[in-house]
């Protein structure tokens, strides 16, 4: 399932975003009463780099994107996470994604217009 496939699932079910925690491997999704339902990811992939490198987090989301050759999601994981991405929060009224490093660096992904 693409990106835009599960953010339309999602939203369909009356979700509004959802948190993904690379260094424990967990995801958060968020309803917009304040309920959440938490979910283990699996193990986790790849330890979360010190630094953060946002060109690396990028070229991985635009691999997602593209579909690239042998995309699987548990490779862009262990990519961003190598990349110093701690986790990213994915906002659907806001149509966006911000993806952050241990120590509070940013990279803000706006969803393309295109595909919700």
């Amino acid at each position: 399932m693409t990106f835009p496939q599960s953010v339309a699932k999602l939203i369909e079910a009356g979700f509004d975003g959802y948190l993904v925690d690379l260094r424990r491997a967990a995801r958060t999704y968020y309803l917009p009463d304040g309920e959440a339902l938490d979910l283990p990811m699996g193990a986790a992939t790849a330890k979360v780099a010190a630094g953060f490198d946002s060109d690396s987090v990028t070229a991985a989301i635009r691999e997602a994107q593209a579909l690239a050759p042998g995309y699987t999601y548990k490779g862009f994981c262990a990519k961003v996470a190598a990349a110093g991405c701690a986790g990213y929060l994915v906002s659907f009224s806001g149509r966006r994604a911000l993806y952050f490093g241990r120590t509070g660096e940013t990279h803000i992904e706006h969803f393309p217009s295109a595909q919700f």
